[in-house]
């Protein structure tokens, strides 16, 4: 089934443990991030303020016992969306993210799903799905146990390795 970009973002109101989410491409082109990214490969400063939002509804549930767990797998040298990624990840941990990066040649015998997801308590996929230039096109859901099972087992895999972000040091 497919979703909009408002019924994806409800989701993050509707889910009642966890929240996980593996990303693995090396540049997104999504419209709120691009002027930001702009600014920072201009050298210009960012006051994050865009980030709010997010990191606020995170952290009001984290103090609810709800946890957001990411992992970004990345081609090294990384790409300079994922070094400016990282450069405003920090706006995410303080709210309550717990997130880590995983170099991708660790990851060359761990099954992936063909998407990005995000999984909703272990019961609901979203996958994302881009253009070639990064660009947001779709979201689609699954509860098939099959994709469930898929999705679990390579963000488990991947999570048991994947790097801590504050001791990850972009190459």
């Amino acid at each position: 089934m497919g979703l909009t970009y408002d019924e994806f973002t409800a989701l993050f109101t509707q889910f009642d443990r966890e929240a996980i989410h593996l990303e693995m491409r090396d540049s997104y082109g999504t419209a709120v991030e691009l002027p930001h990214m702009a600014k920072w490969a201009a050298g210009e400063p960012d006051d994050l303020e865009w980030l709010r939002p997010w990191c606020d509804q995170v952290r009001q549930h984290v103090a609810e016992g709800k946890v957001y767990r990411r992992v970004h797998v990345v081609s090294e040298p990384l790409s300079d969306y994922q070094r400016w990624s990282h450069s405003i990840m920090q706006p995410h941990i303080d709210a309550g993210t717990d997130m880590r990066w995983m170099p991708r040649r660790q990851v060359s015998s761990i099954a992936f799903p063909g998407n990005d997801f995000w999984m909703f308590d272990s019961r609901l996929v979203v996958f994302h799905h881009y253009a070639g230039n990064g660009a947001s096109i779709d979201f689609t859901t699954s509860t098939d146990p099959a994709d469930i099972e898929l999705c679990t087992s390579a963000f488990n895999a991947v999570w048991k390795l994947a790097i801590p972000h504050p001791d990850y040091l972009p190459g």
